[in-house]
């Protein structure tokens, strides 16, 4: 106060100080808050970079071993490598590719259209450059949403000729379907269409390069 000089005893003073020393080297608890300094964006970028990158090559290589599965049923049928086709039962030994396979089947509600198209030129065609088309635009990675339309239609059509829903075969016996819907036809369209969704030709493929052609630029379907 003006005019008056108070003198604070000096233990009260002593006591001050070191009560205020002992609270400021207590426990503090920490800070949940979020720092928005805490985190370096460089870091999160980077982080995305990568898995994108990642990513990419995992559809990239599912994309090659698709491509392989088409493209060796092609050259299998063609050149009776001794798998799914005898030797000297190909396709250039004067054998047909859709022969054994359509004219065996015993079930589904096509049974019967699929015996008459057995053996027939233009089925063996259409089945072998099917083949062979989906298999080449998978492993190069160009024309995957063609493929992926032509594949889908090849897999639903064989689909209905095994005829999962069946229990039964025309002639009464089991037809040994593990499943009423799901089989192996539908993964591969799924995983057809997942593959032209993402652009899996721009990794492991040429799928950038074709993109940039001028025609198939202005016709994105080509992609």
């Amino acid at each position: 106060m003006s005019g008056t000089n108070r003198t604070i005893p000096e233990g009260i003073t002593v006591m001050a100080v070191h009560d205020h020393s002992h609270r400021s080297a207590g426990l503090h608890l920490p800070s949940f808050r979020r720092n928005p300094t805490s985190t370096a964006p460089g870091s999160a970028v980077s982080a995305r970079d990568d898995t994108h990158t990642a990513r990419a090559y995992v559809f990239g290589s599912v994309r090659l071993l698709m491509g392989f599965v088409f493209l060796w049923a092609f050259l299998d049928k063609t050149f009776g490598f001794g798998y799914a086709t005898p030797s000297g039962k190909g396709w250039i030994d004067g054998g047909s590719p859709t022969k054994g396979f359509l004219g065996s089947l015993s079930v589904g509600p096509m049974e019967s259209t699929f015996h008459e198209w057995a053996g027939a030129a233009w089925a063996d065609w259409l089945f072998m450059l099917g083949l062979l088309g989906i298999g080449l635009a998978l492993v190069a990675g160009i024309g995957l949403r063609l493929a992926a339309v032509a594949g889908t239609v090849m897999m639903a059509l064989m689909w209905v000729a095994e005829w999962p829903p069946a229990q039964h075969l025309s002639d009464g016996s089991p037809s040994m379907s593990t499943n009423p819907f799901a089989d192996y036809h539908l993964v591969y369209a799924a995983v057809l269409i997942a593959l032209a969704a993402v652009s899996a030709g721009d990794t492991l493929g040429a799928g950038r390069l074709w993109a940039r052609l001028p025609f198939v630029r202005d016709n994105g379907w080509l992609r």
